[in-house]
């Protein structure tokens, strides 16, 4: 194993959890980038054909494998333990989003890191998104008003039988709806102020199934609504108003328009652009660890109100 890599040769690197996302997205991300060269896979539910693949990331260590970086795909409960078990053996790591179950494991990742001189990568993908950096654009120079944003889902789509989502640390609809906070962070030029919070548990569940939140940024109100029970046309939209007029950010941040104007429409980059991310940061020798996003959701637990509503079941 080494901290680095040598000048020309791709990072080697070992997938840890093979779940939905990892196949939806990380494989065909990794396979597609010729700066990584996948060798292993870490995964109580299954590898990859041709490839290593280990059952507990101990395992991997201890073979005589070669492996520069790890990316943890895993539900964040235990994904702190992987992490530093990660950094300890010498691997650059990258964290799937949420980087994991607390603001604080994750702020001890970057220390640890630093300290080992590796390069920790917490990311958000839908910061990736086509249209994020053109609204970011688009709004300097503007003065913000308000901002509606409303991430309306069916976790039976899209998590379908994914028991972990629920549970105490899966953080829930706030899994989706952190997708939107990276986005509103990433573009907004005040930072967002959590002002209330109302979350929905169901009766036999640790996280919530919906949320309605209210925050400040500069002057401005910012709503937001997160359904995990949403049928129908799914939506992840972010509405705002300025003194030049509204733009609208959908389709997760591919798509950008103000009332009558497509501004920017694009092809889902997001996990290519993550990888090429991860590459420059070992290069570089750097770390990317925003906890913003993170943090968010762990004030809306904090002063939430909570209601009781209907069990759930996949």
């Amino acid at each position: 194993m080494q901290n680095g890599s040598e000048a020309g040769r791709p990072l080697r690197l070992a997938l840890i959890g093979i779940g939905k996302i990892a196949r939806d997205q990380h494989i065909p991300a990794l396979n597609a980038d010729p700066s990584f060269e996948l060798v292993a896979t870490v995964s109580r539910s299954g590898g990859i054909e041709g490839l290593p693949s280990f059952t507990d990331i101990r395992d991997l260590v201890a073979s005589d494998l070669e492996v520069d970086a790890v990316s943890l795909a895993t539900p964040p409960q235990g994904r702190h333990t992987l992490a530093s078990i990660a950094l300890e053996a010498g691997y650059h790591v990258m964290l799937e989003k949420p980087p994991t179950a607390t603001v604080g494991e994750v702020a001890e990742l970057a220390t640890r890191a630093r300290a080992k001189g590796l390069s920790l990568f917490a990311t958000w993908h839908s910061r990736e998104a086509a249209s994020v950096g053109a609204a970011r654009d688009w709004l300097a120079g503007r003065t913000l008003r308000s901002a509606r944003i409303e991430w309306k889902e069916d976790i039976r789509v899209w998590h379908p039988g994914q028991e972990w989502i629920l549970e105490a640390g899966g953080l829930g609809v706030f899994d989706p709806g952190i997708n939107a906070l990276s986005i509103a962070t990433a573009i907004l030029p005040d930072p967002l102020l959590i002002q209330s919070a109302h979350l929905a548990f169901p009766a036999n569940r640790q996280a919530p199934i919906a949320a309605s939140l209210s925050f400040r940024s500069g002057r401005a109100r910012v709503e937001a609504t997160f359904d995990f029970l949403h049928t129908g046309t799914q939506s992840w939209d972010i509405v705002l108003e300025t003194d030049a007029g509204r733009l609208v950010l959908s389709d997760g941040g591919q798509r950008l328009t103000t009332d009558t104007t497509e501004i920017s429409h694009g092809a889902n980059e997001e996990y290519p652009r993550l990888y090429t991310r991860f590459a420059s940061l070992v290069r570089k020798g750097a770390s990317d660890v925003d906890l913003t996003p993170l943090q968010l959701v762990a004030d809306a637990f904090l002063i939430g109100e909570r209601s009781e509503v209907a069990p759930f079941s996949f």
